[in-house]
């Protein structure tokens, strides 16, 4: 389990569609710390096969030294499953960081994703454990297990939200995924709130899932900044034009950064002195601030903010 030092920065992840080379071939250079390659939802059943093809070959031809490579499978209810695994992982492994998981309505079937996969890193010399999952909530089952969910696996990274399934298997009102429109607060509030609480007990990070209103810049950033200030640690992007408010949103102001720099400066010689407490800028700060100020430091520094 991580502490406030240890970051993966997963501002924004990219949604990449299978079934386009071109959007693959562009994904690893698009400023994205992360990018999924779907396999699921936008493929149609026809190119499944196709999309997989692709993947793997954008996994191995590509350089991802820049943005985390992802590919999401489909269902483990679904004819597409199994190959998904043995194909991409069999052929291209070495290249991959993790496997996101959708409609991982409980922690079976997480298992079920990990235990195939040992099989599949074994058998091709893989080093087993070093691909990691991320599992999608979607659905009332999976909010309701989301604890343990969270702990169904060593190999899970994430937790990521997803509003479309979600709202459709609740039968909540609305058509724009992700937005909420007229509610009156934040329509996801308690969702991601209880998601945020099962994961960081698990050292796990959450994601926030797609906002479809594309064109929408203010409405996309307010989105963003409502599930930062829930734990979240970032942000589907289904457009590229999402990137980058997605990654400075989930990352701290250069004001914040140093202000967070100050107050590990000051707890830390404060410590030295036998103190447990220390005023920085008329504020307190003991140790549990002193933990929020080292998280926020090492998301600045992974940022390039420090």
């Amino acid at each position: 389990m991580g502490g406030p030092d240890d970051v993966t920065l997963r501002r924004s992840q990219l949604a990449t569609p299978g079934s386009d080379p071109k959007m693959i071939e562009r994904a690893p250079d698009s400023g994205a710390d992360e990018a999924f390659i779907d396999l699921e939802d936008s493929v149609a059943p026809s190119e499944k096969i196709e999309a997989r093809e692709n993947a793997i070959e954008g996994l191995i031809e590509y350089d991802w030294s820049d943005t985390r490579p992802c590919y999401r499978m489909n269902g483990v209810d679904t004819r597409w499953f199994y190959d998904d695994v043995i194909e991409v992982v069999g052929r291209a492994g070495e290249h991959l960081d993790t496997i996101m998981v959708p409609m991982a309505n409980n922690p079976e079937t997480v298992a079920t994703v990990d235990n195939l996969l040992t099989q599949v890193e074994t058998n091709n010399d893989l080093r087993v454990g070093e691909i990691g999952l991320q599992a999608q909530i979607e659905s009332p089952e999976a909010m309701t297990k989301v604890a343990d969910i969270a702990r169904a696996s060593d190999r899970l990274e994430s937790l990521v939200f997803g509003p479309g399934d979600y709202t459709a298997n609740v039968g909540a009102a609305g058509l724009t995924i992700g937005s909420g429109g007229g509610y009156p607060g934040h329509y996801w509030h308690y969702q991601l709130a209880r998601i945020a609480h099962a994961a960081k007990a698990q050292g796990l990070q959450v994601i926030d899932g797609p906002y479809a209103d594309i064109e929408n810049t203010d409405g996309f950033r307010d989105s963003c900044r409502w599930a930062s200030q829930l734990g979240c640690d970032g942000k589907w992007a289904i457009h590229p034009s999402q990137i980058e408010p997605a990654n400075e949103t989930f990352a701290p102001s250069p004001e914040e950064a140093e202000k967070a720099r100050r107050i590990v400066d000051a707890y830390a010689e404060a410590k030295e002195q036998g103190r447990g407490a220390v005023s920085v800028d008329g504020e307190m700060v003991d140790e549990a601030t002193d933990k929020m100020a080292r998280g926020i430091v090492a998301r600045a520094e992974q940022a390039g903010i420090l």
